[in-house]
């Protein structure tokens, strides 16, 4: 479903952040990438969802080629197969939840019965309805983190992508984030997870764990 081709990402000033690195992920699958900040673990995401292009090496999904797409096509691309969850939630603090919510289906013009029944079925799949008013400033961490959670799958993508989720979770809420995982899994969703947090490595419902240090996949 997803494969990274000796792909190769270089910033500015030289900085090697992927190296020549092969990986594929199959459709429904689990995966866990592994590595200390700066491995290169978030730039994996970044070009799966076509944030980024890499510096070499192609990306494919679906068998299309991401890595070749005009930005606005990425754009498209982003809006009808990704949901990212960021390590800082992204979300806009001054707005209300169901705003943040609904800021993905802004281009679909839904009308307004269709876009009140998807954020209702979101926002009841995990948890935040009752606080679907609320400004997002005044919410708690485990709140904000359900909210971007919720935000991410409102289009019902295929494939979840989350980077360093539990990072700034205490260990209940880091949990309670790995249980709304299997239900997303028990859903069929492709999910992978950049991060260094242990509670990640001795999961049953994980496919594989892939291994990165300084940007090359040491183990798979």
């Amino acid at each position: 479903m997803i494969k990274l081709r000796q792909v190769s990402k270089i910033y500015e000033n030289n900085i090697i952040a992927l190296d020549d690195i092969s990986l594929e992920f199959r459709e429904g699958e689990l995966i866990i990438l592994k590595g200390v900040s700066g491995s290169g673990k978030s730039t994996i995401l970044s070009l799966i969802a076509g944030l980024l292009k890499p510096t070499s090496g192609d990306i494919l999904v679906d068998k299309k080629h991401i890595s070749k797409l005009p930005d606005h096509f990425c754009s498209q691309y982003r809006r009808d197969n990704i949901g990212f969850i960021f390590q800082k939630y992204n979300l806009i603090p001054t707005l209300s939840v169901q705003d943040n919510i609904s800021l993905p289906l802004v281009p679909l013009n839904l009308d307004e019965k269709e876009l009140h029944d998807k954020l209702e079925s979101v926002m009841n799949m995990f948890t935040i309805a009752h606080k679907k008013e609320s400004m997002v400033k005044n919410l708690s961490g485990g709140e904000q983190q359900r909210t971007a959670i919720a935000r991410a799958n409102v289009n019902n993508p295929k494939i979840i992508l989350a980077d360093e989720p539990t990072a700034n979770l205490d260990e209940k809420l880091s949990r309670e984030f790995i249980r709304i995982l299997k239900k997303l899994k028990s859903a069929n969703k492709t999910i992978i997870v950049a991060t260094h947090d242990p509670l990640f490595f001795d999961l049953d419902f994980v496919d594989r764990i892939v291994e990165i240090h300084n940007g090359k996949i040491v183990c798979s």
